[in-house]
């Protein structure tokens, strides 16, 4: 009887392991540890919210579920999230990567490790200009418009306001320099004067130096390309505490709810650059958010969410979770022609690629891919007003 008990628990595993549904793993990739790490909670829940989207669907391939799995690219250090993104790629054998976040790490692991194996990355949010011309073979893409375009509008904003003259701090690295350069041609080509261009490094205790540097050029505003838990942060504290400038302008990288918290009024009326739009799309990710519990209205959370949906109706449109296919496909889901997707609706994304039908991702970030799979995109123009920032417009 004994036998016949364990035949049968037997024959029910392998049933129950026929019919169940198999796994994808997507890596996540993101600065979970460093400068960012107050945004990334955010951002890794808007992907992963996408995932779970699909999964509950039953609509991918053949009822697969899609299982994240995460890495700390650490932002700043590229030999770890070199390593993060090599055991995701080899040891659990993700399909594909949503990230990573910032810049010099995204192109490290692309450089390193993604592109020489074959696996795509969609990164919500780096932004370098240098990320335009990378030898990615096509699988390296962008759901976050290239700092080329951020330091155009910021630039713009920033003489609309009546500033004539500008000291610009930046993070030392491929994001600082490059929004710097973008901002200071611009800024200069409209007939302003960049009184000094000055490089922070992250992770000191003392910005008091750089402050005074910065304080004798005597511009009218401070322009601070840097991280919002990082030397950002403490290049405006200095700022503030030694009374060399008042007004501050930042990009995205420096837009966190954090910042205000940790600063105070002292950032009231200071101006900040962020992709973003007021789109459809963008209402509609605010309000699936919030039905999934999670907060959709923060930095990077809607291009996230993008991200892993590009590469989940890719691998529907493949028919596979190939890499290679993911790579051939992602672009025909992320453009024109086919209907137009918008957030919440990624089953019915599934269900059309499934009948040999196109679709045409628009998303929370209207989605529209360049031929070497960028987005060119919108940005917000953010004053801090009554201790958050506001959208005071869309460009």
């Amino acid at each position: 009887m004994r036998k016949i008990m364990m035949a049968s628990a037997a024959m029910a595993m392998a049933l129950a392991a026929t019919t169940a549904s198999a796994e994808i793993k997507l890596g996540v990739i993101m600065g979970f540890t460093g400068p960012i790490e107050s945004l990334t909670p955010g951002m890794a829940a808007g992907a992963e919210q996408a995932m779970k989207e699909v999964s509950d669907s039953g609509m991918l391939l053949d009822g697969e579920t899609v299982t994240p799995v995460r890495g700390d690219s650490t932002c700043v250090d590229a030999a770890a999230a070199t390593a993060a993104a090599e055991r995701l790629i080899t040891s659990d054998g993700v399909a594909a990567i949503v990230g990573a976040d910032c810049s010099g790490v995204t192109t490290a692991i692309a450089n390193n490790v993604a592109v020489p194996n074959g696996v795509v990355m969609v990164s919500p949010s780096a932004t370098s200009p240098a990320l335009t011309t990378i030898d990615d073979n096509g699988y390296f893409f962008r759901v976050a418009p290239s700092d080329a375009r951020q330091g155009q509008v910021l630039a713009t904003i920033v003489k609309e306001r009546g500033v004539k003259s500008v000291a610009i701090s930046y993070t030392n690295n491929d994001y600082g320099k490059g929004l710097a350069d973008a901002f200071s041609g611009s800024f200069t080509g409209m007939g302003g004067k960049v009184e000094i261009t000055a490089a922070h490094e992250d992770g000191k205790a003392d910005y008091s130096a750089e402050v005074a540097a910065l304080a004798a050029a005597g511009a009218d505003a401070l322009v601070v390309f840097g991280y919002v838990d990082q030397g950002g942060k403490g290049i405006i504290q200095t700022s503030l505490d030694t009374g060399a400038y008042d007004m501050f302008f930042m990009a995205d990288g420096m837009v966190g709810q954090s910042l205000i918290d940790a600063i105070g009024s002292g950032l009231t009326g200071s101006v900040a650059t962020l992709p973003g739009s007021d789109s459809p799309g963008a209402a509609k990710f605010l309000e699936i958010s919030a039905a999934a519990g999670n907060d959709g209205d923060g930095p990077f959370r809607g291009e996230s969410y993008d991200a892993a949906a590009l590469i989940m109706l890719a691998i529907q449109a493949a028919g596979t979770p190939d890499r290679a296919a993911i790579q051939a496909k992602l672009m025909d889901v992320a453009n024109a022609p086919g209907e137009r997707i918008y957030p919440g609706e990624l089953g019915k994304a599934l269900k059309i690629l499934s009948s040999g039908g196109e679709v045409d991702y628009v998303g929370a970030s209207n989605v529209e891919l360049t031929d070497v799979g960028e987005a060119s995109g919108s940005y917000k123009e953010l004053e801090v007003q009554g201790g958050k920032f506001e959208t005071k417009s869309i460009r």
